[in-house]
């Protein structure tokens, strides 16, 4: 058990049973990162938090991010000191405790990793759980799931857990906006003019390097643009999506073309790949924006 900074300590599963260690210590919580419940007894009065979460790339701990921080923080709060661990101290804790030290001092994902690693030079945190805390810097140290990035990542994660594609989580589809009375600018078919999707469900990328590109793709400043929208999954989408790896998306009401998506990935025309890809053409809809009349 290793003392990181004030009220927070990183160790290994062997740490529980040191209890004279954890008594020295001020240890007063005890959060668990593995894959197995450490089971402690309701007589150590310890405040115990459990995540079940494997030492594997494909595993997200980003999600529990803020939560984690949240049980440290109001340990240290509340005067006491707190003990993150997994198996072997390595990986799964280090990455909470990352994470911990980027919100609590305002760290970049390089800075908190470089500082936790001259405490404990055997830190080795796995590639996914490095890109997790790279997506979390980006997003200034906070969970949104609201954000494009998150929800592309979560998309991503779908893949990796479901490779059969049929046990999609309901919450992965944002609401149908055709069931919704918002002044958000929303999109229409172009052929029956029902709305498919609203600004928010919109996952922008950045400009590819424009390899595959084709001259229809750029405007006349020779700039390239993007031919189709690339979202999130909507709710209507859902009969297309489940058991299937790719195929077309038809319009809910009229039938017509709109796009197509991919579980694999598809490239946009600007040259950037995105996985996964649901894309709807921008000559298949329109883009609908409130007018507000009164001044």
């Amino acid at each position: 058990m290793l003392h990181v900074t004030s009220g927070l300590y990183i160790g290994t599963a062997a740490d529980l049973n040191d209890r004279q260690g954890l008594v020295k210590a001020g240890v007063t919580h005890v959060l668990t990162v593995d894959s197995t419940d450490p089971l402690l007894s309701p007589d150590s009065g310890l405040c115990t938090k459990w995540l079940n979460i494997m030492d594997e790339a494909t595993s997200d701990l980003l999600s529990h991010l803020d939560e984690c921080f949240l049980f440290i923080q109001g340990a240290v709060d509340g005067g006491g000191a707190v003990l993150v661990h997994c198996q072997a101290g390595r990986s799964r804790s280090a990455t909470v405790v990352t994470a911990y030290l980027m919100k609590k001092c305002q760290l970049s994902f390089t800075e908190a990793y470089d500082k936790l690693r001259k405490l404990k030079p055997d830190v080795q945190v796995n590639p996914g759980f490095e890109e997790q805390l790279c997506l979390y810097e980006n997003m200034e140290c906070e969970v949104d799931t609201s954000s494009p990035l998150y929800k592309q990542y979560r998309l991503s994660k779908i893949i990796e857990k479901f490779p059969e594609l049929q046990h999609v989580p309901k919450d992965v589809f944002a609401v149908d906006p055709a069931n919704l009375c918002s002044s958000e600018v929303s999109y229409r078919c172009r052929k029956c003019r029902r709305t498919l999707f609203r600004d928010s469900s919109i996952l922008s990328h950045s400009v590819g390097d424009g390899a595959f590109q084709n001259k229809k793709s750029s405007n006349l400043s020779g700039q390239v643009q993007c031919t189709s929208y690339f979202i999130e999954p909507v709710q209507w989408m859902e009969p297309y999506l489940l058991g299937v790896m790719d195929g077309q998306l038809l319009c809910p009401k009229c039938n017509s073309k709109l796009g197509s998506f991919n579980w694999c990935g598809d490239q946009c025309s600007c040259g950037r790949w995105v996985t996964p890809a649901f894309q709807l053409h921008r000559n298949r809809v329109d883009e609908i924006r409130q007018v507000n009349l009164h001044k």
